[in-house]
């Protein structure tokens, strides 16, 4: 049994919590690092001892942030008495480290390590598996992955729903009860503008990505519009890996990977743009806390709303081609020469059902992940297992999107996330589109130059507003208070319905 605090003055607890708060972001810097390395640079053969060793520092992290030390220092600061003098961002630092502590502390550090471990090894065996379309290859992976996470959000504690203690890790207050109706606005007026768009919109000139495109070249223009849209490629980088991701070791070395595909040029482009949005919002974080459990993002979903701006709002509007699309002839001549900024402008918007997430249109991507995330509350709450993925992934696609994968690859082994157990992370991209939508309302209202902004190349009147109103912030809010005070009202699921509404029917002709 743990012993009271004695003897603690709240100048000395402080002091303490700082300090272990340093060392814990720190050591999760180092391990950000390590995991960039494993999915960037390290080598095949040497990555399953890569893992145990990254394994053995995430168990040292999760050792401290539910140690002794840290339950007596929360114990001391959440009392009555002393939190009412703490500041409003020591608060936030302990509210972050008490919601932790107060979930993973009954969780044995051995079993963590078997899991931080397995989750190491999982990735190699998924890009294994998704390389030779071989499922086989990952389910012992994935089986004994969804078993943790089961096991997991029993120790953490749920009131209706399993599903709902993993939301929570990635989307602090979210539950399954709040995200159904969301997601069933959405849903019920996302397929149908689809079903219109198919019956009466006027078809795109998509064809026109229909080849090659130098793979040196997407570098190159790549590398061109990072630091125009605001990334500092001062305190950042640019790479390739086989899943899109950023990495943040600290506010200046913010890392971004993309994927190029000779044949698929927006791949890499809006990929590109859209890590940006997440490297752009972690570079923006107020100084003051960095080497802090503050200094990330409010949560997953107003992250993946900065990013799903970048890309969607600002990277597929029109005034975003009226700028960019000269320069990108002038890389891809032969193959751009012949088309105008307008037909480019409705080729980019082309919505068409696919397979893959990552290149979907901006109003079929939320169907992609209605998908996935019926699949995880099935998997979580024991009415689905591992073994049966591909055939209810393949169902679930022609009921969502019309389509069926021909591969796994193209299918159920298409996304990184659950080699790491991210299960409750792929609501956070709908999520993202609905804060993105809500915030598009707002900014406009604030900067009536928006549009002409962009058109300009003016982006750093965007990118201060966004910093001024989210960014700065970190996780000094919890995401729904944040979108409260930068918005002035809860998520609303009518501003994203209205913008996809208004958009395509202007890109369609209907």
């Amino acid at each position: 049994m743990e012993q009271k605090v004695v003897d603690l003055t709240l100048e000395k607890a402080l002091e303490q919590f700082k300090a272990l708060d340093e060392k814990i972001s720190h050591l999760t810097s180092i391990s950000g690092l390590i995991d960039w390395d494993q999915k960037v640079m390290a080598p095949k053969k040497g990555r399953n001892t890569f893992a145990k060793a990254a394994g053995t520092l995430r168990t040292e992290i999760f050792k401290l942030s539910v140690s002794h030390e840290m339950g007596q220092l929360l114990q001391f600061l959440t009392s009555k008495e002393n939190s009412l003098n703490l500041d409003q961002v020591t608060k936030a630092k302990v509210r972050e480290y008490n919601e932790y502590y107060q979930k993973s502390k009954s969780i044995p550090a051995d079993l963590f390590q078997e899991y931080s471990v397995l989750t190491g090894q999982a990735n190699d065996a998924w890009e294994e598996a998704r390389e030779k379309n071989d499922f086989g290859r990952f389910l012992p992976f994935l089986e004994k992955i969804v078993a943790f996470k089961r096991k997991f959000a029993e120790i953490y504690g749920y009131e209706d729903h399993p599903y709902d203690a993993l939301l929570d890790e990635f989307e602090p207050g979210l539950t399954v009860k709040k995200l159904d109706p969301l997601f069933a606005k959405l849903r019920e007026s996302s397929v149908q503008l689809l079903e219109r768009i198919q019956n009466y919109g006027k078809s795109t000139p998509d064809h026109l990505f229909d080849q090659p495109f130098e793979v040196e070249k997407q570098k190159e223009f790549n590398r061109f519009i990072l630091p125009i849209i605001g990334f500092d490629m001062q305190a950042g980088r640019l790479d390739e890996t086989v899943h899109p991701f950023e990495l943040t070791v600290n506010i200046g070395d913010v890392r971004l990977t993309t994927r190029y595909l000779k044949n698929n040029v927006r791949s890499a482009m809006f990929g590109t743009i859209h890590e940006a949005g997440h490297g752009i919002y972690e570079q923006h974080v107020n100084p003051e806390f960095e080497e802090s459990v503050l200094q990330r993002g409010a949560s997953f979903g107003i992250h993946e709303s900065q990013s799903r701006f970048l890309e969607n709002k600002i990277g597929r509007s029109n005034e975003f081609w009226n700028y960019f699309y000269p320069h990108l002839q002038s890389y891809f001549p032969n193959q751009l020469g012949e088309y105008s900024v307008e037909e480019y402008y409705r080729a980019v918007n082309t919505v068409k059902p696919s397979f893959i997430r990552v290149e979907a249109d901006e109003l079929t991507y939320n169907l992609h992940i209605m998908l996935r995330y019926e699949i995880e509350k099935g998997l979580i709450g024991g009415e689905i297992e591992a073994k049966d993925l591909p055939v209810i992934w393949n169902q679930k696609m022609e009921e969502y999107l019309g389509i069926i994968p021909s591969t796994d690859s193209e299918g159920v082994l298409q996304d990184v996330h659950w080699s790491f157990g991210g299960f409750g992370y792929f609501p956070s991209y709908s999520l993202g589109n609905l804060y993105a939508a809500q915030i598009l309302r707002k900014i406009r209202k604030d900067l009536p130059e928006f549009y002409r902004y962009i058109e300009t190349g003016q982006f750093s009147f965007i990118q201060d507003w966004l910093k001024e109103n989210i960014h700065q912030y970190g996780k000094l809010y919890p995401p729904n208070e944040l979108i409260v005070k930068v918005t002035g009202e809860e998520l609303n699921a009518d501003y994203l319905v209205e913008y996809l509404e208004e958009k395509y029917c202007e890109v369609y002709g209907i």
